[in-house]
């Protein structure tokens, strides 16, 4: 018998084409992440060996094992129709060649391309017996009533019994809205697990970019950015404009001929105006251009809403638009939020994972920590405020933010003019507060209590309206009088922007003197925090003892055991000088005032986190070799330490996160991307919440 690890893995197989099996992929990987260090994809049959399969190429990015592009492959269409024996010989061959570099594995099943006999599902099931796999059987509820739905399962659990592939669950997808509830009724009455999930518009629209492809068209003006934006709705402007305007929503694309110059024009300014829908595009038809003044006046308008032009005439642009459908593919970030929201909302991953029998991990990936942020911030779910709502990444990850109910938001800004670009990103903002500090009701009620605030200051109350207009200063005092849970900023301002006002305002936590930070590094096995990074320039004595302190109990807060490293050129006894001496004394001021605490200092880093090392330098210490929070002694040494880690050992640096305040301020590095601000909103919640 082999003595091999043995490797959790689900096959996700359908009856049909256009089932949304990589929306139910997507979400088993996510789970996954958060249960198995090395989460790999494999794809048995491939749809095609003419062009990517950008099922694989969206997957890809979601995976956490070493693998490549051509690694995840098993064989063609036409390797199966040659010889489909063979074909299945070496699908095992590559499969094992993957699960060997993995813990746990989604594997995909074929897209029914052109396989025709044997039955596909049949093929697909024999796969899955020879590669040893549960299977996930996803079906359509599209256009069927949830007698159909039913019908269509019990069909396939006899097929899969015929060649004994062991059924875990069933997923229905794309189910219709008024059918739902029918058909989760319906499902229960299996012997396995099974969930529904809704029709959802926006995983089936095109792009403007591929409804560019799809008329063959080209970009007569307009952000080329918003070519990424989904088209909801495709309707043919053939009316008077008026009665176009009448009929506008969100995400529409209208197709109308280059030389109907009244509909362009209104148009346009209906995308900008407020109280009208923001559209997807425009498509020009018929190779007909405007006017050259009409074109004149449109670009001086600089509007950023695409329109393309096409030869096509209108009948053939609606027909190619029309049945264009869009892919879920490595770039939809919409998409593949939407199709993350669905899955955690509706499926019980626990359930699935528990029935695969997923292994107990030992170690702690960077996926599987993001992954454990995003589902307890979800849990405690508090008001977080975004003050940079003219930054399109905070905009961007606001909608994620929403989407996946990681927290509620309030952004800074004019409504008008954040709505309307968040429309243009193609981001949901419905379920944000926006407001305007220099406009707000909020204004004078916080002027009135900062000047109350800092009147030993000299502070007046013109002043204070004066400050109230900044908006670090109006997002801090929202969390100062409970209106927010905490503030995520700095992705365009400085640190000193972002927490001054938390030192004046907010204040720190009885007993804690100093505000510091740490980082959350993860690295490929586990994660550790770094302090201070971010703040506190040369700290003495006493204020690296609160950092120590401080940080040991935000690594606890994420679930991190905390075992402080005081770290110094020297360890031990061995070395002195004023460094030393300044890490000797925090290390004493720390075992002072937390004698419950795990501390080692000085000491050197090598020491810190190398057992080999450590048994020759400090054989008998609790701490050393097996250090998780490591307290650099100053600034210059901990921001060169933490990025030289970031960059050499391909580490994620989730922070800087702040600590020490009564209440969560966090701060963004102006380089930030959106997934990182999404991990510090996530961390803030969290924070709060606590």
């Amino acid at each position: 018998m082999s003595d091999q690890p043995r490797i959790s893995s689900v096959y996700v197989v359908s009856p049909e084409g256009d089932t949304g099996k990589s929306t139910i992929a997507l979400g088993l990987l996510h789970s996954l992440g958060a249960t198995a260090a090395r989460v790999g994809v494999f794809r048995p049959v491939a749809r095609s060996s003419n062009e990517p399969d950008y099922i694989v190429e969206l997957l890809l990015d979601h995976i956490s094992a070493d693998l490549d592009y051509d690694d995840i492959l098993g064989v063609t269409y036409e390797r199966v129709h040659e010889d489909p024996e063979a074909a299945l010989s070496e699908i095992v061959m590559r499969y094992h060649a993957v699960a060997e570099r993995c813990d746990a594995v989604v594997i995909v099943g074929s897209d029914y391309t052109d396989v025709a006999s044997p039955s596909e599902l049949n093929f697909n099931a024999r796969i899955a017996v020879n590669l040893g796999a549960p299977v996930l059987l996803a079906v359509s509820g599209a256009g069927r009533t949830a007698d159909d739905v039913l019908q269509v399962v019990q069909m396939c659990q006899s097929e899969l019994l015929l060649v004994h592939a062991h059924l875990v669950a069933v997923i229905a997808n794309r189910c219709q809205p008024d059918e739902l509830e029918k058909t989760e009724k319906a499902l229960a009455s299996l012997d396995v697990p099974a969930w529904c999930l809704p029709e959802v518009d926006l995983l089936k629209a095109p792009t403007m970019a591929e409804l560019q492809t799809a008329i063959n068209g080209e970009l007569y003006s307009g952000d080329p950015e918003l070519l990424q934006r989904e088209a909801l709705r495709v309707m043919v402007g053939g009316m008077t404009a008026e009665h176009i305007l009448e009929r506008l929503t969100e995400g529409v694309v209208v197709i109308c001929p280059g030389d109907r110059s009244d509909v362009i024009l209104s148009l346009v300014n209906a995308h900008e105006a407020e109280g009208f829908p923001s559209l997807s595009g425009i498509i020009m038809n018929g190779a007909q251009l405007p006017h050259p003044a009409i074109a004149r006046l449109v670009e001086g308008m600089k509007p950023k809403l695409p329109i393309l032009t096409t030869s096509l005439g209108t009948f053939d642009t609606a027909h190619a638009a029309a049945r264009t459908r869009g892919r879920m593919a490595a770039g939809s970030l919409r998409k593949v939020d939407t199709a993350l929201s669905l899955m955690e909302q509706r499926v019980d991953a626990k359930t699935i994972l528990e029935r695969i029998g997923v292994a107990i991990p030992q170690v702690v990936t960077p996926q599987m920590f993001e992954y454990q942020l995003i589902n307890r911030a979800r849990a405690v779910r508090r008001h977080i405020v975004l003050p940079e709502g003219d930054d399109d990444r905070i905009l961007r990850a606001a909608g994620r933010v929403l989407q996946r109910q990681i927290a509620d938001l309030t952004i800074l800004g004019e409504e008008h003019v954040v709505r309307a670009r968040a429309a243009e990103l193609g981001v949901d903002l419905t379920g944000a507060r926006v407001l305007c500090p220099g406009e707000s009701e909020y204004t004078e009620e916080f002027a009135v209590k900062y000047a109350e605030l800092r009147k030993h200051k000299g502070m007046t109350l013109d002043r204070a309206r004066e400050t109230m207009a900044d908006i670090s200063y109006f997002g801090t005092m929202m969390v100062a009088t409970g209106m927010a849970d905490g503030m995520v900023s700095g992705a365009a301002h400085t640190t000193a922007h972002t927490i001054r006002p938390s030192f004046e305002i907010i204040r720190t936590e009885p007993g804690v003197s100093t505000v510091s930070s740490v980082f959350l590094m993860c690295l490929a096995d586990r994660v550790l925090a770094y302090g201070d990074c971010a703040v506190v320039p040369d700290p003495t004595a006493e204020q690296l003892a609160d950092i120590a302190i401080s940080s040991a109990g935000t690594a606890a807060r994420f679930d991190i055991e905390p075992r402080v490293a005081m770290l110094s050129y020297s360890t031990g006894e061995s070395g002195s000088g004023a460094d030393v001496d300044k890490v000797r004394a925090a290390t004493a001021i720390v075992r002072e005032r937390r004698p419950d605490l795990l501390v080692e200092g000085p000491i050197q880093y090598d020491a810190a986190i190398d057992a080999d090392v450590a048994r020759t330098k400090l054989p008998d210490s609790q701490v050393a070799g097996r250090a998780t929070v490591f307290i650099f002694p100053d600034l210059n040494t901990g921001n060169n330490t933490y990025k030289a880690v970031q960059r050499s050992a391909h580490a994620i640096a989730v922070g800087p996160v702040l600590q020490g305040l009564r209440k969560p301020v966090n701060d963004l590095s102006r380089g930030a991307l959106v997934q990182d601000i999404v991990n510090t909103v996530a961390i803030t919640a969290i924070q709060a919440g606590e």
